[in-house]
């Protein structure tokens, strides 16, 4: 866990482990960092050094009001990375975080050497979806997170993993209610202005992993599968009975996946990946 000061701001992230491969991963919204808690385990089980921010205006980095859109998230990201003297890495987000790795892709697409893509979709926002994100972002401001949080939790997590696992509802809820509403509405704002990805998968060579739910309220199916065939070299894992946080729902089979994901990103230099046996001290439910 570490603090540091970039592009102007206090960014709080976690830097886990060394070595030539690195793992980038990106929080959706509206999370932070701790999200990720089982997936540095296992990364970092299977050799790999694991850097995890919180976007700025989430988690412990500076809230900055207003409207944050996806290519700041992204310079962000490639500013972090130089401070931290890394080149190239494997990128995977969550939901926002997805299409924040997509942006980032398109801005810098030399420094990805794997896409792990999440609950997540590539299409451009809609004129609906513009003016539900703006309406979103001022009752955030005038009403604060709690009565989202509550609202929007069945959403996030399958009913039946509200029920079996509630540390992992515990996680989540928590997650909503700690996010500063500046940040939030800000990110909300700047999403709604988001372009089309399509043409950015389309482009890419490197290996990719594709993971959706089948009880995934946000990404479809068709989504899925879009994606999956838009990136040349990529995996499609669908999870029956899994909402929109898998890595946290189902740690095991998500897990499983990004390891494959890691060995095919770096074949030549990744025996320990045989090692990950789906456990870790950082896991949260089954």
């Amino acid at each position: 866990m570490a603090n540091a000061f970039l592009n102007g701001i206090s960014v709080g992230f976690d830097d886990v482990g060394d070595g030539p491969n690195t793992l980038l991963l990106v929080h959706g919204h509206p999370f932070n960092r701790s999200m990720w808690r089982p997936q540095i385990a296992a990364a970092h089980e299977a050799g790999w050094r694991v850097i995890v921010p919180d976007l700025r205006g989430y988690g412990e980095t500076a809230v900055v009001p207003g409207k944050t859109t996806l290519d700041v998230f992204a310079d962000d990201l490639a500013t972090r990375l130089d401070g931290r003297e890394v080149d190239s890495v494997v990128i995977g987000g969550l939901s926002m975080g997805g299409q924040i790795v997509m942006e980032f892709a398109r801005q810098y697409p030399g420094r990805v050497r794997g896409l792990l893509l999440a609950a997540t979709f590539p299409q451009a926002e809609s004129e609906e979806g513009k003016r539900n994100r703006s309406a979103m972002a001022e009752r955030l401001l005038r009403e604060r997170m709690e009565g989202y949080a509550r609202e929007v939790l069945p959403k996030m997590l399958a009913s039946r993993s509200i029920e079996a696992l509630p540390a992992v509802a515990d996680l989540v809820l928590t997650m909503m209610r700690d996010t500063h509403p500046e940040g939030a509405a800000a990110a909300l704002r700047g999403r709604a202005e988001r372009p089309s990805y399509e043409e950015t998968l389309s482009s890419l060579t490197v290996p990719a992993l594709v993971v959706v739910g089948s009880e995934d309220a946000f990404t479809s199916r068709q989504d899925a599968e879009r994606m999956r065939d838009l990136l040349r070299d990529s995996e499609l894992v669908w999870l029956e009975g899994v909402g929109h946080m898998p890595n946290l729902e189902s740690p095991a089979a998500f897990n499983s996946a990004l390891c494959r994901l890691l060995s095919r990103a770096a074949p030549a230099r990744l025996g320990a990946s045989s090692r990950y046996s789906g456990g870790s001290p950082f896991s949260v439910g089954r």
